[in-house]
């Protein structure tokens, strides 16, 4: 196995110091797992996608709008 240094704040550091019976590598492993497999996704569904990064962006747009005005409309 390959080791790693990793820089954290000191803040954090100390919160995660109130918790010592986490295996923070094991926590740490996890997440890097975790983001590379969503990264993998996301690289196989672009692969595959026809759609370009301009439609991308507007129908992002068009999700925000949408939601925007829902919640807009649950305010009321």
């Amino acid at each position: 196995m390959t080791t790693i240094t990793l820089s954290i704040p000191e803040d954090l550091k100390k919160r995660m110091d109130n918790f010592e019976e986490i295996n923070w590598s094991a926590v740490a492993r996890e997440a890097f797992a975790e983001k590379i497999n969503d990264m993998e996704f996301i690289k196989r569904f672009k692969e595959k996608s026809k759609i370009t990064e301009a439609d991308a962006l507007r129908l992002g747009k068009e999700v925000s709008r949408g939601i925007s005005n829902r919640l807009k409309k649950m305010m009321r």
